[in-house]
């Protein structure tokens, strides 16, 4: 890429970087990065060898590292920027920023101050390892990162054992067995799942079965590199009509049977309707 600059209007543009492969920056992104009047970046060396990489050049223009650590005080020379009317891009270390990513709190920050918040898509290792996966795509929850208490990270799989939606987790490698442990005990073993490691780089693996079969797949293993696991979403619920209609009877002391059958449905991970018929036959039309 030859690096032309070209006028670009004011305002702050997320950039969405390779998680792997180089060649997956898009020409916006470069367009970008070749215009900007300012560039902000969570690892100012990974995007300064990214740029490198395509013959961007960084010229005479400002490079700030903009990270966890450093934001509250980063962030007005940001804002100062944008308030000359000047251009500035951000670039997460690899990915698409705001995704588990420092960039939500400067997205916050620009947003509030009246300024232009501008994305320019691309890599997302969120996506990348649903394509993936072979799970169902139609609906899916982001999650991030699992807590690394083995006590408080059971607790946060019990909070989305039911969500009706393909999970999506980051995992540090060394923690990747712990996970799988409790995602038996949490969700089940039989319940369908992928190991994403190290999307669009050489050693790309997907490993895709029951949760049972993965933890059999990385018993004793070293892993390494970025790890995406992505979970299928539970089964449908199977309930005993007895067990229905005692807590149908206890929800009608004290609700409607509209509004009874719509608490035991939810309770119970049920279809609403079918429930709600069950409470028509036990409370009549009220």
């Amino acid at each position: 890429m030859s690096g032309q600059r070209h006028p670009l209007g004011p305002g702050l543009y997320f950039i969405a970087t390779p998680i792997g492969a180089a060649r997956d920056i898009t020409l916006r992104a470069l367009d970008i990065l070749t215009s900007a009047d300012v560039i902000a970046a969570e690892d100012t060396r990974s995007l300064r060898h990214l740029m490198d990489i395509h013959g961007v050049a960084l010229g005479d223009r400002p490079l700030l590292a903009y990270h966890d650590h450093n934001g509250e005080r980063v962030r007005p020379r940001i804002l100062a920027a944008l308030a000359e009317g000047k251009s500035v891009a951000y670039a997460s270390e690899a990915g698409t920023p705001l995704v588990a990513d420092p960039g939500f709190q400067l997205g916050r920050a620009v947003i509030a101050a009246g300024h232009q918040v501008i994305s320019a898509p691309g890599p997302s290792a969120v996506l990348a390892a649903l394509t993936v996966s072979g799970l169902p795509s139609d609906r899916f929850l982001f999650a991030g990162f699992a807590p690394s208490s083995g006590s408080q990270r059971r607790n946060w799989l019990k909070d989305m054992a039911t969500i009706p939606a393909t999970l999506i987790l980051y995992e540090s490698p060394k923690r990747l067995q712990a996970l799988l442990t409790d995602l038996g005990a949490v969700f089940g073993a039989e319940r369908q799942a992928a190991i994403c490691r190290e999307l669009t780089k050489k050693f790309e693996e997907v490993t895709r079965g029951t949760i049972a079969d993965l933890i059999a797949a990385y018993d004793g293993r070293s892993v390494k590199g970025e790890v995406v696991v992505v979970i299928d979403r539970a089964g449908a619920q199977v309930a005993d009509p007895a067990d229905i209609e005692a807590a149908l009877r206890e929800a009608l002391e004290c609700h409607s049977v509209k509004d009874a059958a719509a608490l035991v449905a939810e309770a119970m991970g049920l279809p609403r309707r079918q429930v709600y018929q069950t409470a028509l036959k036990l409370g009549g039309n009220g």
